[in-house]
């Protein structure tokens, strides 16, 4: 019993603040599109609901490919699945500050773009928060699951009272290296 209890101290020590971390940056990525709307939208030309619909179908995707995910999360294993995961949302997530770019280069239109990359966001991240609660029922015996789950939700609230100043401060770095403060 004393090996179990340092064990999974350990492994708690170790791996539940940076799956909270993940699931901090996550959830702050789902919430961040909204605080830069006022300034996407004016830059992009869209309207409050063509902003809306963006934003939106996010979710759609992420409701579709959730599934999907979580199966190949089985063949390829939790820890490589959800390395995917999170490696192409960050290029997704870091490719949104380059939609003017891309619609300039392209011809394509910053509306059609914000609408691609956030159905491509969706899709890319859509099994992470399963694949996390898979991922501890691998790590932690029942008894302790509840516990270590509820750590790891503890990242919702944290990203809402952390993460809102950060985004509104970062929205006043406007032309910062020339990049808009949403960017």
């Amino acid at each position: 019993m004393e090996l179990e209890s340092r064990t999974l101290a350990r492994v708690t020590k170790r791996l539940v603040p940076f799956l909270i971390l993940c699931y901090f940056i996550a959830y702050l990525d789902r919430v961040n599109v909204s605080f830069a709307a006022l300034q996407m939208n004016k830059d992009f030309g869209l309207s409050s609901s063509a902003f809306g619909f963006g934003a939106g179908i996010f979710f759609i995707a992420y409701f579709f490919f959730e599934v999907p995910s979580d199966l190949l999360l089985e063949k390829f294993s939790a820890r490589r699945w959800i390395a995917r995961i999170i490696f192409t949302w960050d290029i997704l997530a870091g490719a949104m500050a380059f939609i003017p770019g891309i619609s300039r280069l392209t011809g394509l239109s910053a509306a059609h773009l914000f609408y691609t990359l956030r159905v491509l966001l969706g899709i890319a991240e859509a099994g992470f928060f399963s694949g996390i609660i898979f991922l501890l029922t691998l790590w932690f015996p029942t008894a302790y699951r509840a516990r270590v789950v509820g750590y790891f939700m503890v990242a919702i609230p944290l990203s809402t009272v952390i993460g809102a100043p950060i985004s509104g401060a970062l929205l006043n770095l406007d032309k910062l290296e020339n990049l808009a403060g949403w960017q």
